[in-house]
C-alpha cells in the first residue's frame, strides 16, 4: 500500500489516516503497512512493493495516474483508495469514499482490465486537455487555498484573459484546423449532458473522446459553463464536431502546456495522443 501523504485526505489527517487504514483492512483479514510518502517518492515506494500482486494506491487522480503508469508496466493490479479531492477514477470504477468499503474491494473485489491513455510519453487515467484549463490549474495551484476553494478565483482570473488557440489536428489520415479555448481528450468518451455529465459509461472501449469547445466571447462561454453545470450542454451548439478515435496528432512547433489528471506538463509539438487498450488491471466491486 502506497499513500500520497502530501495531498488530499492524507495531508489533512496524517497519522490518523494510517490508523483508519489499518482498521479498515484488518476488518477484512488483511494486515497492511502503509507507505505514506511525499509525491516525489511514490515511484520508489511502488518499486519497493514490486513483490506484491496487488498494490493499493491512495491519493487523488494525479497520484492514481502516476501509479497506473508504473504498475501497468510491472504487470501489477492496482487497487484505488480514493483519498484525493475529486477522485474521478474511483467514481467511474464504482469505488466509494468510505475506507471500509474501498478496503473490501481491494481485498475481495474482481479484477478488470481498463484502458490507459498517453500524451507523448505521459500516461493519464482520466483526461488531458490543451487550452484554458491548463492556465486554470496553474492559477489554482498558485493560490494558498485548498484546491476546491482556489478554483473559483483561478477561474475568474483565467476567464478575464480568455484566449483562443488555433490547433491543427491530424486524425484518421487527414488534417484540420480548429479554433477553441479548450481541447479536451478523454481516456474513453465522457458524457456531455444529463445526469451522467462528466462521467464515462465505459473504461475499456480503446477510444479517446475528443471535445473542443466552440470559439465564444466571454459572455457566451460563461453561458456554456452554466448550462454544462446543470447538465444542459448542447453538443451541436457548444462543441466543434470531432469524431472519437484511438489516436491523433496535435501538430505545430515548440512547447505547449498539457493538463493531465489535474497536473500540468510542458510538452513538445508535434504531440501524439493515443489509447492504450486494456493496459491496466484494477480492482472493482465484485
Amino acid at each position: 500500500m502506497v499513500i500520497n501523504a502530501s495531498g488530499g485526505r492524507a495531508s489533512r489527517e496524517g497519522e490518523g489516516l494510517r490508523a483508519q487504514l489499518l482498521e479498515a483492512f484488518a476488518g477484512h483479514g488483511v494486515m497492511v503497512d502503509p507507505a505514506m510518502v511525499e509525491g516525489a517518492d511514490i515511484p520508489a515506494a511502488l518499486g519497493a512493493a514490486s513483490s506484491a500482486d496487488v498494490v493499493a494506491v491512495g491519493g487523488g487522480d494525479g497520484t492514481q495516474g502516476s501509479a497506473a503508469a508504473l504498475l501497468s508496466k510491472a504487470g501489477k493490479t492496482m487497487a484505488v483508495l480514493p483519498l484525493g479531492t475529486l477522485n474521478h477514477l474511483a467514481l467511474d470504477l464504482g469505488i466509494p469514499d468510505d475506507l471500509g468499503e474501498a478496503a473490501a474491494i481491494a481485498v475481495d473485489g474482481s479484477e478488470r482490465q481498463i484502458d490507459l491513455a498517453e500524451a507523448g510519453d505521459q500516461i493519464f487515467v482520466n483526461n488531458a486537455s490543451v487550452g484554458i484549463y491548463t492556465r486554470l490549474v496553474r492559477a489554482r495551484d498558485a493560490q494558498p487555498l485548498p484546491k476546491w476553494l482556489a478554483t473559483f478565483p483561478a477561474a475568474w482570473t483565467v476567464l478575464r484573459a480568455l484566449k483562443v488557440r488555433r490547433l491543427e489536428i491530424e486524425l484518421n489520415g487527414s488534417r484540420r484546423t480548429i479554433e477553441t479555448p479548450l481541447l479536451f481528450i478523454g481516456n474513453n468518451p465522457y458524457n456531455l449532458t444529463g445526469r451522467r455529465l462528466g462521467k464515462r459509461d465505459a473504461l475499456d472501449t480503446g477510444m479517446l473522446g475528443l471535445n473542443a469547445v466552440r470559439h465564444k466571447n466571454l459572455a457566451a462561454l460563461l453561458g456554456f459553463a452554466l448550462r454544462a453545470l446543470v447538465g444542459r450542454a448542447d453538443p451541436a451548439r457548444d462543441f466543434v464536431d470531432i469524431e472519437d478515435c484511438s489516436e491523433f496528432v496535435l501538430h505545430g512547433s515548440g512547447p505547449i502546456d498539457v493538463a493531465h489528471d489535474g497536473e500540468v506538463s510542458r510538452m513538445q509539438l508535434p504531440l501524439r495522443f493515443r489509447s492504450l487498450p486494456g493496459a491496466l488491471r484494477v480492482k472493482v466491486p465484485a
